[in-house]
């Protein structure tokens, strides 16, 4: 199963290639996205990502995770986090939302079982 193309990004929205969905925050993974809700795991931008907002994602099981810190880069991800993922043996690449969904796609393309965490705003 190949990890889907993130179709678009604007400012607040997204599209997935193949899902009808626009989602302002999503979860990608090979197979699959969904909305990326952040009260599920009580996250905001500070102090950010959290290990159980990529659980689900590395269950699927990836290679490397893409997360995207918004527009602006507001949204923090503790190294916490990025040790969680280490510790999975999952790589992660932390970025600009429109630079990690260009980094994301380049993998997903070359076949890499690649998920990801994007939010398009701030």
């Amino acid at each position: 199963m190949s990890s889907p193309e993130i179709a678009s990004l604007s400012w607040g929205q997204m599209k997935v290639k193949g899902c009808s969905t626009t989602y302002k925050d999503c979860k990608v993974w090979p197979g699959g996205s969904r909305t990326w809700d952040w009260r599920e795991t009580g996250t905001n931008h500070s102090p950010g990502v959290q290990p159980a907002d990529l659980e689900e994602v590395v269950k699927k099981g990836v290679q490397t995770v893409v997360i995207g810190r918004g527009m602006s880069e507001a949204l923090q991800v503790p190294a916490s986090t990025v040790e969680y993922l280490k510790r999975n043996g999952v790589e992660v690449l932390v970025l600009q939302t429109e630079k990690a969904v260009a980094e994301y796609n380049a993998l997903a393309a070359r076949g890499v079982k690649v998920g990801g965490l994007f939010h398009s705003t701030c």
